[in-house]
């Protein structure tokens, strides 16, 4: 069991979170504001999809590049993987990601049924329906199948989507049954901070991605450049999110608890000083896990902003 939850990668779980939490608490303001039910068991199985996902992107990240021999060439590496080390068999691990995938569909079956179909919205249901497949499948094909589009350095634009837009947007949806264009600012700003996530790991990697022909957005664009790009993911999300409370009207309403989140804007700040000092790729590692957290921090406290002041 301990080898099955080490390759579940658990440190990953609290950034796929993030963008469900924030869809869903601007969705429960919105709903105060201008009426509409809100429902803790939509959210609660909006939660359960989103780990379901992410377990299974782990578990088939980790099939995918030990089958390829793309972890045998990583060192220093804080997870060790399951396939490559010999602790899970390709076999259990394939047999994972079915399961998960089969998990994960029942899974979104039953938040679609109380979102849409209870209410007979039927058109909703299957859009969505269709939505969560395209979801499972981006989770498998990141590193699985003859072409992986994480080869292909097509990761970050699959992040950015599924983890910001779809993520956020689609959550929102859950609730309200509409679609507001300002969403879309942050749901860029959490697309964003989980590219920035995903950027570090690639980073981390590039010479043993290198080595194995996985050709990611950092390995095209170089450590020095990848750097670049790495401050600029890091350097815009809390200014989006700025931007989108005031859009709302939000500081001449005098609801100013509503920008408590741009607290981490210190801590932030102090993150990116200590990863522009980095010079050696492996020294990356610890950035990812406080990346995330920061990211799930940030869509907490505009939830509770929104919500509870």
């Amino acid at each position: 069991m301990t080898d099955w939850i080490k390759a579940a990668r658990l440190r990953t779980l609290p950034l796929s979170m993030s963008g469900i939490i924030l869809g869903s608490f601007i969705a429960k303001w919105r709903m105060t504001e201008f009426g509409g039910t809100w429902d803790w068991k939509i959210f609660a199985l909006a939660i359960l999809v989103t780990l379901l996902y992410q377990i299974l992107s782990n578990f088939a990240n980790d099939y995918g590049d030990g089958i390829r021999g793309t972890d045998e060439l990583r060192h220093n590496v804080a997870e060790q993987r399951a396939v490559a080390s010999g602790r899970i068999t390709a076999l259990q691990m394939g047999n994972a990601v079915i399961l998960f995938s089969v998990l994960s569909l029942i899974a979104t079956i039953a938040l679609l049924y109380f979102s849409f179909f209870r209410e007979n919205l039927m058109k909703e249901f299957y859009i969505f329906v269709g939505l969560g497949i395209a979801c499972i499948l981006a989770a498998v094909g990141y590193t699985v199948g003859k072409k992986p589009y994480g080869y292909m350095g097509l990761g970050d634009i699959f992040v950015f989507i599924f983890f910001g837009l779809v993520s956020v947007c689609g959550s929102y949806f859950l609730f309200t049954k509409s679609f507001n264009w300002d969403m879309l600012l942050p749901a860029t700003a959490v697309g964003m901070l989980s590219a920035a996530v995903l950027n570090l790991n690639n980073m981390r990697d590039i010479v043993s991605d290198e080595s194995s022909g996985k050709k990611t957005l950092a390995l095209r664009l170089g450590f020095k450049n990848a750097m670049i790009y790495e401050i600029i993911l890091l350097q815009l999300p809390l200014i989006i999110m700025l931007v989108f409370m005031m859009k709302n009207g939000l500081h001449t309403q005098g609801k100013y608890y509503a920008f408590i989140f741009f607290i981490l804007i210190l801590p932030m700040m102090g993150v990116r000083r200590k990863i522009m000092e980095v010079k050696e790729p492996a020294e990356l590692d610890p950035f990812l896990k406080q990346v995330g957290i920061l990211t799930l921090t940030m869509a907490v406290l505009v939830a509770v902003g929104l919500n509870y002041f």
